[in-house]
């Protein structure tokens, strides 16, 4: 893939940059999942979990339920937790509650 710089505006650069950025995070946090996989596989094979070798608290299973929905497109959704995205962001920049965005 080759990318003219010289003929792309400040936007497109600070818009492929942002794209690029979130791809890394992406594999990075792909990789980093796969590595866990791969260790508490290992561990359970020799009779243990992860956390009886570690000294950790064990891994809770599944996932936390989506709390809020943007009601402009209802794909987007957040559990509530770490932080907010920017739609709620939004939502309550222009004055409504969180209360409203609940499911």
């Amino acid at each position: 893939m080759n990318v003219d710089f010289d003929k792309m505006t400040l936007k497109e650069m600070r818009d492929l940059r942002a794209k690029l950025d979130r791809a890394i995070s992406s594999y990075e946090d792909r990789k980093r999942r796969e590595a866990l996989a791969a260790v508490e596989e290992a561990a359970r094979e020799h009779g243990f979990n992860l956390a009886e070798l570690t000294g950790g608290k064990p891994r809770r299973a599944g996932t936390v339920p989506p709390k809020y929905v943007n009601p402009k497109d209802p794909t987007m959704t957040w559990t509530g937790r770490g932080r907010k995205p920017r739609w709620v962001q939004e939502s309550l920049e222009g004055g409504k509650q969180l209360e409203d965005l609940l499911i």
